[in-house]
């Protein structure tokens, strides 16, 4: 079974400004499906961007061999350099 790292969509809001859950998932599943692990969140509404992850949690799903989408990897950088 093949791992992504990836974003997931999460409530609602009435001008759009949803938030996101860093999950990791298997690659064959929709974005809207049951995860296999919570890693954090990322919320873009809030001034500046609001961007939480587990590292440890992070580093185990990456040591089993999950690929990080795009996006979570621009999020990863920009965290860490803050």
């Amino acid at each position: 079974m093949e791992v992504r790292i990836r974003l997931q969509k999460a409530g609602k809001s009435a001008k759009k400004r949803y938030n996101y859950r860093i999950v990791a998932i298997s690659r064959n599943t929709s974005r809207q499906n049951r995860h296999l692990d919570l890693i954090g969140y990322y919320d873009a509404s809030k001034k500046p961007c609001v961007i939480e992850f587990n590292q440890t949690k992070l580093d185990k799903w990456i040591k089993q061999g999950a690929t990080m989408s795009d996006t979570v990897k621009s999020l990863v950088k920009k965290k860490s350099k803050a």
